[in-house]
């Protein structure tokens, strides 16, 4: 516990010396009074995928009170588009582990993420928040053991062109200034998030960089660490709120769209998934990939088609899920390998103490490093809507250890080759594809809805409200009718350039 808590980034980690999971009401109390805070805002996700804000001064400690207390009361029907305008009323309450610092705020402000509730005073079924949480909880209940998460965030910023350095085309991974340009953006939005809780792994700068109309367009990646799934969503929805306000202040101009422009490198929310268990990881056993491992897989697997509806949800995201790209279409899973839906990602599994390799004054170190052993999900983009995206994840992997043959369907569809190269084009054949199309999507969210809506997870009405946006894109042919029409692609672009 000492080590979580010493040089811990998030400032009221730090104050408190205590995790965000046990922050109290009296420690916000606490923290508003020794920090001077004159402001508080509740912050929540609506059904547009982003986070809305409510603000409140503090006009004296009883009222502070209640706030913490009741929360607030906010029209459902402007927020979500299953509430009707008749009955729309909801509380929208704090939940303190969330609380931290805005950045951008002139007066010292603490936000918060709020939960949703009824008239009656329980949890709104559909809400994204509380539908992640059901998800989280029928895994536990089925399996015994705790599903965690974490985010690839991709996205592309976007500045006037300038001839100083230049990046070399599509070469832009892991690149250093100068020609890489806005790493020190990127290093201030991981300093903020990591300040607000977010467990950063790493940041760089990322394949995709080229020049379009006079701006430079650069590809950055912020990745985060493991943690409970629901932590994981709540980071990223703050996470990308910093992003998008940074850029705001530098006079930049970021997005998360799936595809900018054909041929250039699009930008994915590459998921990473582990099983856990009295805190240990469960991917491994024997230095091998496990049976929990694959029964997971294999949900997955299953899942995969419908599973675009919650991960890909406008029509740039299937100019990104093309063949033959680094994107996936074929639904199949190996190590290692970059052109499979679920990639096993390297490991840590050599035995080998490498830092002392590196370092000859270093002793062995032992370090356990199967905690690091993770499945990725390569289909999802930032077009999703991430408690849903998340938890269509935990259902697809708990549905792995509810199927019978979940072995046999893991070891069918696992690949070990690049399956784009012609000489593997038999086993190609083989695979199923994901959906093409937003169209696509919602006919196999339809065909599969049942294994969403059992332990009551996903609400029926949500199913609906996600089949009838993804089928209002009418969008069947648009792949095929957009192929050589360049100006068509931009405006599909700039319509759906702020998704997610």
């Amino acid at each position: 516990m000492k080590d979580e808590l010493d040089m811990n980034a998030n400032l009221l980690v730090e104050f408190l010396q205590k995790p965000s999971a046990e922050f109290t009401k009296a420690d916000i109390v606490s923290y508003i009074k020794e920090k001077n805070i004159r402001m508080v805002n509740f912050m929540y996700p609506a059904g547009d995928g982003r986070l809305k804000t409510l603000n409140f001064v503090i006009n004296n400690a009883a009222y502070l009170d209640a706030i913490l207390t009741c929360g607030e009361r906010v029209d459902g029907s402007s927020l979500f588009s299953f509430i009707e305008a008749g009955s729309s009323d909801l509380y929208v309450i704090p939940r303190f582990r969330t609380a931290f610092i805005d950045p951008f705020s002139e007066l010292p402000t603490l936000s918060m993420l709020c939960s949703f509730f009824n008239k009656d005073g329980e949890p709104l079924e559909s809400s994204p928040e509380y539908t992640l949480h059901k998800a989280s909880k029928a895994f536990s209940d089925v399996t015994g053991m705790q599903f965690e998460a974490m985010g690839e965030l991709e996205y592309y910023v976007i500045a006037d062109e300038e001839d100083l350095f230049p990046a070399t085309d599509q070469r832009g991974y892991h690149e250093s200034g100068p020609y890489a340009k806005f790493n020190q953006f990127r290093t201030q939005c991981m300093q903020y998030i990591a300040q607000a809780g977010g467990q950063i792994k790493y940041g760089h700068s990322e394949v995709g960089n080229f020049t379009l109309n006079g701006k430079i367009y650069e590809q950055n990646e912020i990745e985060f660490l493991p943690t409970r799934v629901e932590d994981a969503a709540d980071q990223l929805m703050i996470a990308k709120w910093v992003i998008r306000n940074l850029a705001y202040e530098y006079g930049l101009n970021i997005t998360f769209a799936p595809k900018i422009t054909a041929g250039k490198a699009g930008s994915g929310l590459h998921i990473h998934m582990r099983i856990m268990k009295d805190g240990k990881n469960q991917m491994l056993q024997d230095g091998v990939l496990s049976e929990t491992a694959r029964k997971a897989i294999a949900g997955m697997m299953k899942l995969a088609p419908s599973i675009t509806a919650f991960g890909n949800t406008n029509p740039t995201s299937y100019f990104r899920l093309v063949p033959h790209q680094e994107a996936p279409t074929n639904i199949c899973w190996g190590d290692r390998n970059r052109s499979v839906l679920v990639r096993v990602p390297l490991g840590w599994a050599a035995k080998k103490d490498m830092c002392s390799l590196a370092n000859p004054l270093e002793a062995d170190s032992h370090y356990d490093t199967t905690q690091k052993q993770t499945v990725e999900m390569r289909s999802p983009d930032g077009s999703a809507d991430l408690y849903q995206l998340l938890a269509g994840l935990a259902v697809a992997c708990r549905y792995g250890f509810e199927i019978p043959d979940a072995l046999d369907i893991a070891e069918k569809t696992y690949v070990n080759v690049n399956i784009h190269q012609e000489e593997n084009k038999a086993r190609l054949e083989t695979l199923d594809q994901l959906p093409d199309s937003c169209a696509a999507s919602a006919k196999r969210l339809q065909q599969q809805r049942g294994i969403f809506e059992q332990y009551n997870v996903f609400s029926p009405s949500m199913i609906d409200g996600i089949i009838k946006k993804l089928e209002s894109y009418d969008d069947t042919t648009l792949r095929e009718d957009l192929k050589n029409d360049p100006e068509g692609m931009l405006e599909l672009v700039n319509r759906y350039f702020h998704c997610g």
